[in-house]
Order: C-alpha cells, then structure tokens, then sequence
C-alpha cells in the first residue's frame, strides 16, 4: 500500500479571489452584525432594571455579571469547534451561520420574561455566533503576508464603528419605541449582514483532502521552534484584556445608574458613551498599524496596556458623568489598538492549514474574558461597590501589560509547512 499523499498548505493567495473585495465585503457585513449586537447589548442592565423588574443595587449587579457572562462562556466552548469546521469546510460558512445564530437568539431576548430566560438566551447566542473570529479568519486566509496588519485594522474599524453607532441608535430607539424592540431590531440587522458574504465574499479553492487534515498538535510542533508558546502567551494575554475591559464596559453602566435615578436619561448618555467609545476604537485601528512603522507590536500592546489601566482607574475616581465618560472612551482607544495588534500577531504565528482552528482558540480566549469579565465585575460591585470593580479592571490591565512585554515575542510571516501522516 502506498502511503498517504502529505497534507500540504494551501497557497495564502490566488488569483480568483480578490482580497480588496473581500476585504470591502466583511467590512460591511461585519458593521452591520455588530450594530446588530450592539443595538441591544449596552442595554442589558437597563433591560433587567427595568422591563424584568430587578431592583437596583446588589441583585442588578448580580444578574448584570451574570447575562454578560454568559455569551462569552458559551463561546469559549463551541469557538474551536466552529473553527475546526472553518478549516475543513470553509470560513464562509461558518460566518453565514454565525449571524444566523445570532440573528435568532438575540431577536428571541426581546420577548424574555424572567431574568432566567435572558441568561439562557444569551447563552445560545454565545454558542450559536462568532462573526468576529469567523470574518477575522476568512480575512486573514485570503489577504498576504505584507497587508494583513492593514486588513485586520480595517476589518476592525468596521466592528469599532458598528460598536459606536448600535448604543447611540438603540439609546434613540429605545426612548422611542422601548428596550424590547431594539433587541428585534439587532436580530433583524445580524441577519441583513449575511447578504454582501453571501452575494461577494469568496475563497480560494481548498488544496487539502479534507479527510487528510492533519492534527492541530502535529502541526503546530512542524512550525517555527516555539509557535505553541507564543500562541499560548498571545491567548493569555487576549482574555487578560477581554476580561478587563469587559468588566469595566458593565461597571460603567452601574455607575450611571447610580449617578442618574432618570431612566430615560440613563439610556441617553448610556448610548452617548458607547457610541464616542466606539468611535475611539475604529480611530485605534484604522491608526494602530502606522505605530508599527516606528515601533513593533510588543510596544504597541505594552504601552496600550499600561495606559488602559490608567484610564480605568480615571473611571473609577471620576465622580460626574462627563469624567467617566472621557476615561472610558480613552480606555477604548487605548483597548482598540490591541485588537487588530493581537489578531495579527496570532495570524503571523499560526500555520495557515490550521489557522481558522488556531482563531478559534483565540476566540475562545477572548470568549472566556468577555464572560469572566462581567461576572467578576458584576460580583465584585454586588460586593463592594462598582467603583472598587474598575479598580480591579485597572489591575487586569497592568498584568497584561507585564505577560506581554516579558513573555511574548514578534511574529514572523508563515512559512509553507508540509506534514506526513
């Protein structure tokens, strides 16, 4: 009997795909999905307070750490799953299916009667979607080498502004038409974004047996001498900053509540924030690859850690609105130039046969901080106050900064691997 032909890599580019254009396409979509998420999203302790009826003060902190904790749990789970099967039957796919997911479960929270039912939903929808590490590896399979920094920046910047414009058009809305119906109306947006994937996103045609696809392991250990480590590092260090800044997202809401009893202005500069934060971010990363021209990324993502800590702590101290909002929109644009930085460098280190599988564990990475994230801060303010959570957020912050800048290292370009079963 023969042996089995190796698995070898698929080329990173070819000339029947237009990276441009499938560049321009996952930016729309993913604005678009993520409008959809974040209509409703920064709502989510004004939707308890308010329309389930949970009083304000340590049961609000409580079911707020846990409905924001939930998703990203669920998503750590399934996210290597998902991108497992990215690898042997196509990104597109499964990014189709993710706004699918998410279309259904986040539409289904407008209809929540219990706080219950809302934890169970948000559960699906975190096992259910993923757009952001599905639309991240199509872009980064298809776009070379020498532009993924770039790419990654813009695909971001369409996330940021889709993060800036949801809270302000849902904070609109909801004055209007009331918080259940912007939760309909995310749903209804996930499920537009899949028209320009379906209609102009393209792959290149897959050069691997799909039964043949070698281990991830076996992979991993024919790469460059040390891959699995800095993978590792760049994992920790992706829910390190998920988990601060999601705490802090949450707690900052709590503070507004506190400061302002008038729901309805609660909404208002609710939406206010996330919109000028979300602004700050797509700013972070259409800019974070010219740093690179005179820096590298460990400096990016060390100065931006230490500096996220400080701002946090700028929200915690801050005693009016308009200071808290300042801090927190500075603390995005510092967090926005870690995102596309983290990405590329997890793009850089990972084999391109295995590289969806390898975005899914960084997925799942982020997953687990952006569920941990509330849950810690949502304890913690149940305990000792929402002021004393964004402290903890800063130190969070600062520890990333140390796992970076001693542990990580600069990728290098993938090279082509081949690997015999």
């Amino acid at each position: 009997m023969p042996p089995d032909p190796p698995a070898v890599e698929p080329a990173p580019q070819s000339t029947a795909v237009n990276w441009r254009r499938n560049l321009a396409a996952l930016w729309l979509a993913e604005f678009t999905a993520i409008l959809g998420f974040s209509f409703a999203f920064p709502f989510l302790p004004l939707f308890l307070h308010r329309e389930l009826h949970i009083p304000n003060g340590s049961e609000l902190a409580f079911w707020t750490g846990i409905t924001g904790g939930v998703t990203g749990f669920a998503l750590a789970l399934t996210g290597p799953i998902w991108g497992r099967l990215a690898d042997r039957y196509g990104r597109k796919p499964m990014l189709v299916r993710a706004m699918v997911g998410g279309g259904i479960s986040v539409g289904l929270m407008g209809l929540a009667q219990s706080a219950l039912q809302l934890t169970v939903l948000r559960g699906i929808q975190g096992a259910s979607s993923g757009t952001v590490a599905a639309a991240t590896a199509l872009v980064a399979t298809e776009t070379p080498a020498e532009h993924l920094a770039w790419a990654l920046g813009i695909l971001n910047s369409a996330i940021s502004l889709g993060s800036a414009a949801g809270p302000a058009a849902g904070g609109l809305a909801a004055n209007f038409v009331g918080l259940r119906a912007i939760f309909l109306g995310g749903g209804a947006l996930l499920l537009l974004a899949m028209i320009p994937v379906l209609l102009e996103v393209r792959e290149n045609p897959r050069r691997v047996i799909r039964a043949l696809a070698p281990p991830t392991l076996q992979v991993l250990r024919a790469a460059r001498p040390g891959t699995i480590k800095a993978l590792v590092v760049l994992m920790v260090a992706q829910g390190l900053q998920q988990t601060s800044y999601a705490a802090a997202q949450q707690l900052v809401v709590l503070r507004f509540v506190k400061l302002m009893p008038n729901v309805r202005d609660t909404q208002s500069i609710t939406g206010l924030t996330f919109a000028l934060a979300g602004i700050a971010t797509a700013l972070a990363a259409v800019t974070f690859s010219r740093l690179l021209r005179r820096s590298n990324y460990r400096t990016v993502i060390t100065t931006a850690a230490v500096l996220l800590g400080v701002t946090l702590l700028g929200t915690a101290a801050g005693t009016t609105p308009a200071v808290i909002i300042i801090a927190f929109v500075l603390a995005r644009f510092v967090s926005g130039s870690m995102i596309p930085a983290f990405g590329t460098m997890v793009g850089l280190e990972a084999p391109l046969i295995i590289q969806a599988t390898i975005f899914g564990f960084s997925s799942s990475a982020v997953s687990i901080g952006f569920g941990f994230g509330p849950l810690l801060g949502g304890l913690i303010a149940a305990a000792a106050g929402a002021q004393f959570g964004l402290v903890v957020a800063a130190v969070l912050a600062l520890i990333l900064a140390v796992v970076v800048g001693v542990a990580a290292r600069e990728p290098q370009p993938p090279r082509a691997i081949v690997v015999l079963h």
